[in-house]
């Protein structure tokens, strides 16, 4: 099975993240060079009952290819049925999750619960690769379904004899927090183990961070989630790395200025501009954390919801950064709270 098209050496993938991975997030991150981005994970029986929140999961651009589909479910005939149909979008890759560790999804046997039985995870991919034709199949799991149960090289094995043509492994189990560092030692191992790619995942948040992973794993790429958030210039920053040799640092505010407004555009164009200002104001607040005058952004962006607003609000914000007139904000602080949780200005 060939998958040249995901140029899995020397590119990142952007990860699937609910309420996130909506088209401007995805177009920004292949501006700044991802190889391959995700729609949002999808529900297998959503898709087979047509279910309008489930598809407009599955909608892209043909400009945004190549790009992944990730599939949800624990029932092999259900899911390959599922796959026919996504197939007909013409996706580049059909992932199934098995590294979702929410409760609610663990407890009915779905992500990371599916990891308690390898042996069905083989069907389910087996019906997957039947039902795909030429688009490749891979699975996203964790180091295992608890911390006492580390199985991911035996799911990443049983997962390549039926078919699989790439692996996204978390190096974490399902029982860890984000607070727990990954285990990156379990991905060398998983990597003599298989012959098909690996692809690591969990807390990547710089692109010094991929070099000194795959350096230290040997495995051929990896997946960016939180990292990819108000930062898609990781994707850039490693893609210059890789073909320059060297690491151009962090962007400027007026670099930053110019994705928040390319941001802000793409979702304009995707969801019409009350809807649009409306989604793109918590990216506007990760993308601007790093600089002094975050705590008065969040205080005032979530008042605004009109374009024209916005716009003003961006440039007074802005101006004040570059002339450095915002009062000081413990940015050490909010980026340890953006680590510990996403939507680190709401309440725990």
């Amino acid at each position: 099975m060939s998958i040249e098209s995901l140029q899995i050496h020397k590119k990142l993938f952007l990860a699937p993240m609910a309420e996130v991975s909506y088209e401007p997030l995805r177009r920004v991150s292949r501006d700044h060079g991802a190889g391959c981005t995700f729609t949002q994970m999808v529900s297998a029986d959503g898709v087979l009952k047509n279910n309008l929140d489930t598809l407009r999961f599955l909608v892209f651009n043909k400009k945004e290819k190549p790009i992944g589909v990730q599939l949800l479910g624990n029932k092999p005939e259900l899911i390959g049925d599922a796959v026919g149909e996504i197939a007909g979008y013409k996706p580049d890759i059909i992932d199934l999750n098995c590294g979702c560790s929410v409760a609610k999804v663990c407890n009915i046997k779905m992500g990371c619960g599916l990891m308690s039985n390898p042996v069905l995870i083989g069907k389910i991919v087996r019906r997957m690769v039947d039902a795909a034709g030429n688009i490749p199949v891979s699975i996203k799991i964790r180091l295992g379904p608890g911390r006492n149960t580390i199985n991911c090289n035996e799911v990443a094995q049983i997962a390549q004899d039926n078919g699989a043509s790439l692996v996204f492994v978390h190096a974490r189990t399902k029982d860890d927090s984000y607070k727990t560092p990954p285990k990156w030692e379990y991905l060398k191992e998983l990597k003599k183990s298989v012959s098909i790619p690996v692809v690591g995942n969990g807390s990547v948040f710089t692109a010094e961070d991929v070099v000194k992973i795959k350096e230290q794993t040997g495995i051929d790429s990896v997946m960016i989630a939180r990292g990819a958030l108000g930062n898609p210039f990781i994707f850039s920053r490693y893609r210059s790395i890789i073909e320059n040799g060297f690491d151009p640092g962090e962007p400027d505010i007026t670099e930053v200025k110019k994705s928040i407004d390319s941001h802000i555009k793409y979702s304009l164009d995707c969801f019409g501009e009350r809807e649009g200002v409306l989604r793109a104001r918590k990216h506007i607040i990760w993308y601007l954390r790093k600089f002094n005058g975050i705590t008065s952004l969040i205080d005032r962006i979530f008042t605004i919801s009109d374009k024209t607003l916005m716009d003003e609000f961006l440039n007074e914000h802005v101006d004040k950064i570059i002339k450095n007139t915002h009062p000081e904000d413990d940015i050490n602080l909010i980026n340890q709270k953006f680590t510990d949780r996403v939507i680190f200005w709401s309440p725990s």
